[in-house]
C-alpha cells in the first residue's frame, strides 16, 4: 500500500458566533479555504479527484451537500465531486482518514479534505432540534432509550471526565488562562500567519478589511476574570470560559500520494503515520481520546513519549487535562499555539483546523512527530499521527 502526505493545509482565522464571519454563507467560507489551497499549490484543480468535506450540522444553510456546493462555490471545476461527512466533532478529522485511505488504496492520487461550520448562521444542534420543534421526532429511538436511559450531554460528560480525574474548578480555569496566553504569544509572533487564508469582511460603517486573526483570543485573560464566569450548571466546574468557544469557521488539507506528488510537483509537508477510531463510552463522551490514543500508539509501534507535538481539542478543559494525566504527557507539548478554548471550536471544521496548526508548528520547530485527537459526540474518537517530511 503507497503512502498518503499532506502537501497543503489552511484555515480561516476564526470568527465568534454573530462576529466578524457571520456574513459569510458556510458555503463560500469553505470555497475560500478551497480555493486558497489550488493557489498555494499552483496546481491545475481539474487534477482534484474528490472533495470530503467535514461539517457537524449539515442542515439549513450547511445542507445538500455542502461538501459538493463548496466545490461550486469555489468556482473550481465542475468535474470535482464533494461529499459531506458528519462524525460531529471529529468530520474533517474523519475526511482526513477517509482521504488518506483514498490515495494510500490508489483508487484515486489527489484528494482535499476539508471542514466547515458556520455556528453563527446554522447553529449547533439546529437540523435535530428544528426536525423535533415541528413534529419529525428525535433521535432518542426507544431502544436507544432503553440501552441509555440518561441523556447524552457534553456539559454533563464534562463533569464526570472531571470527577474522574480529580480536576476542580481552578484547574480548569488555570488551563483556558494558559490557552489564551499561548494564542496570544503565537498570534504577536506571527505564527499562524502562514496557515490563516485572508477573508474580506464588511464592517458595521460600510468599510471592508481583512479578517487575519482569531476573533475570540482574550488577550487580558486572567484568572481572576476567567474565575468570575458563571458555571454552566449547578454545583459543577465547567464555564463558557474554560470551555471551547462558538466559532465559524473552515480549514482544508491536500492529501496525494507518491503518484499525486509526481503529477503535481510538489514538496509534502507530512505524512501520515498512523489513524485510528474508536468508540467508548456515550454517557460520559469526552474521555474517548484516552483508549484512541493507546490503540493509535500501539498500532504505531510508539510510546507518548516519541510524539513531539500533540493537539487535543479543548472542547472542554477537562478533556486535554485527563489526557494529559492518563497519558503522562508533557505539558509543554500540548496545543502549543493554544486551543479551542482561546481560538474557537468551529465543530466539523475543528479536525482540519487543527491538523493545519500541528502541521506549521512542527515545521515552525523542527519537530518530527505530531498527534491530534478529540473527543465525539456519541463517545468517539478520533486519532491521526503525522511525521513532518
Amino acid at each position: 500500500m503507497t503512502e498518503a502526505y499532506i502537501v497543503a493545509a489552511n484555515r480561516t482565522a476564526g470568527g465568534r458566533r454573530k462576529g466578524r464571519l457571520a456574513g459569510w454563507h458556510p458555503n463560500d467560507l469553505a470555497g475560500a479555504v478551497l480555493k486558497d489551497l489550488v493557489k498555494r499549490t499552483d496546481i491545475d484543480p481539474a487534477l482534484i479527484e474528490d472533495v470530503i468535506m467535514g461539517c457537524a450540522c449539515p442542515g439549513g444553510e450547511q445542507g445538500a451537500n455542502i461538501g459538493r456546493l463548496s466545490v461550486l462555490s469555489a468556482g473550481l471545476p465542475e468535474s470535482i465531486p464533494g461529499t459531506t461527512v458528519d462524525r460531529q466533532c471529529g468530520s474533517s478529522q474523519q475526511a482526513l482518514h477517509f482521504a488518506a485511505a483514498t490515495v494510500m488504496s490508489g483508487t484515486m492520487d489527489i484528494v482535499i479534505a476539508a471542514g466547515v461550520e458556520s455556528m453563527t448562521r446554522v447553529p449547533m444542534g439546529l437540523p435535530w432540534t428544528l426536525a423535533q420543534k415541528h413534529g419529525f421526532g428525535t433521535y432518542r429511538s426507544p431502544a436507544l432509550e432503553t440501552r441509555y436511559p440518561e441523556p447524552f450531554s457534553q456539559f454533563g460528560g464534562a463533569e464526570k471526565l472531571a470527577d474522574m480525574f480529580g480536576l476542580d474548578r481552578e484547574a480548569l480555569d488555570r488551563f483556558a488562562v494558559e490557552s489564551h496566553r499561548k494564542a496570544v504569544a503565537a498570534t504577536e509572533a506571527g505564527k499562524f500567519k502562514n496557515e490563516i487564508v485572508p477573508l474580506e469582511i464588511t464592517l458595521e460603517d460600510g468599510t471592508t478589511e481583512m479578517h487575519i486573526a482569531d476573533e475570540g483570543i482574550r488577550y487580558n485573560a486572567s484568572l481572576e476574570s476567567i474565575g468570575k464566569v458563571k458555571l454552566l450548571q449547578e454545583g459543577g466546574r465547567t464555564t463558557a470560559a474554560n470551555a471551547s468557544q462558538i466559532c465559524d469557521g473552515a480549514a482544508a488539507l491536500m492529501i496525494v500520494n507518491e503518484a499525486g506528488l509526481k503529477t503535481l510537483n510538489v514538496a509534502p509537508l507530512a505524512r501520515i503515520h498512523q489513524m485510528t477510531v474508536l468508540g467508548h463510552d456515550p454517557v460520559v463522551m469526552l474521555n474517548a481520546p484516552i483508549p484512541a490514543t493507546v490503540k493509535a500508539l500501539k498500532k504505531a509501534g510508539m510510546s507518548i513519549s516519541d510524539i513531539d507535538l500533540y493537539e487535543i481539542n479543548e472542547a472542554f478543559a477537562p478533556v486535554p487535562l485527563a489526557w494529559l494525566q492518563a497519558m503522562g504527557g508533557d505539558p509543554e507539548r500540548l496545543n502549543v499555539h493554544g486551543g479551542a478554548i482561546s481560538l474557537g471550536h468551529p465543530l466539523g471544521a475543528s479536525g482540519a483546523k487543527l491538523m493545519t496548526t500541528l502541521v506549521h508548528a512542527l515545521k515552525d520547530q523542527n519537530k518530527r512527530y505530531g498527534l491530534q485527537t478529540m473527543c465525539e459526540a456519541g463517545g468517539m474518537a478520533n486519532v491521526t499521527i503525522i511525521e513532518r517530511l
